[in-house]
């Protein structure tokens, strides 16, 4: 029996924890400042069964922070699948888990979608917890359109494939959000001056925390000044879209058709809408045409 406290501390204060019901909760977390958690992100770590963790020394800062007593087990890339099983028989049991990531929303470029789908395929309820994303935070700060954009992750390593990589994105019109390590960046920024050209960017560093900035200007320019300097933290890259980018219909309609032979219409729709920088109706009303030819 669990005989732990299902509670949670805010300054000293103790507050309880409201039972939840069976299921998987995918819990975002705070990119650095402490303060950004949840009052719904609390309740569910304390009240959970299991926290799944990246990283279960790195989130004990966090849980220790709130006082939070809930069991712990790594969750990540390399053991996730093997843990599926258990975690399904956990839900299947009962019981709550929640899972988290070192910081941020689980599953953007980082661990969890495996485990996710999974949970889904055998009809156990997932639930999200939104909250802090870095991916977010910097679109809000960053100065440049937001209407659309496309999220990336993090590109190769390797300069051959992070050139084609680039390449493939060259003719996007939406703001394209990217992630990468300290020691990659100055490399990656002048990587993409050659693909894209003299293009509005900015970088966003230690998002949410006492040194937090983010830095505008051209890629060029961005890619003199990180290489010169060592930074810290992993960084986002945000670069503006392609201008009087003409793309022509019967291109785009072409490889719509295509990814309709081997997606679901939905997927494909997505996927060419991001590919080409359109508008997602537009998109969705040629397939809807398409799928009524056949």
């Amino acid at each position: 029996m669990d005989e732990r406290p299902h509670s949670y501390f805010i300054a000293g204060t103790a507050f309880a924890a409201p039972p939840l019901a069976a299921g998987l909760y995918v819990v975002a977390t705070p990119i650095g400042n402490l303060k950004d958690i949840t009052l719904r992100a609390l309740e569910t770590l304390a009240a959970a069964d299991l926290v799944l963790c990246e990283d279960t020394r790195h989130s004990a800062t966090l849980l220790d922070h709130y006082g939070i007593r809930t069991p712990r087990k790594s969750l990540h890339e390399h053991n996730e699948r093997a843990r599926v099983g258990e975690v399904i028989a956990a839900i299947g049991a009962g019981r709550a888990v929640a899972q988290i990531s070192d910081a941020g929303t689980p599953l953007l470029s980082d661990p969890g979608f495996p485990l996710v789908r999974a949970v889904r395929e055998v009809g156990l309820p997932v639930f999200a917890l939104p909250g802090p994303s870095a991916l977010l935070a910097a679109l809000a700060s960053a100065g440049l359109p937001t209407d659309t954009f496309g999220f990336i992750g993090f590109l190769p390593a390797k300069a051959g494939a992070r050139a084609n990589a680039l390449a493939a994105l060259r003719a996007r019109g939406d703001t394209l959000v990217f992630y990468e390590s300290p020691r990659r960046l100055g490399d990656t920024l002048a990587a993409m001056a050659d693909a894209f050209g003299d293009r509005p960017a900015a970088v966003a560093l230690e998002l949410t925390k006492r040194f937090e900035r983010v830095e505008r200007g051209t890629l060029a320019d961005l890619a003199r000044q990180f290489g010169e300097r060592e930074t810290k933290g992993e960084a986002v890259i945000l670069v503006g879209g392609a201008e009087g980018v003409v793309v022509e219909q019967a291109d785009w309609q072409a490889a719509l058709a295509d990814a309709l032979v081997a997606q679901p219409l939905r997927a494909a729709v997505d996927e060419i809408t991001a590919r080409y920088g359109l508008k997602r109706k537009d998109v969705y009303d040629a397939a809807l045409a398409l799928k009524a030819q056949e």
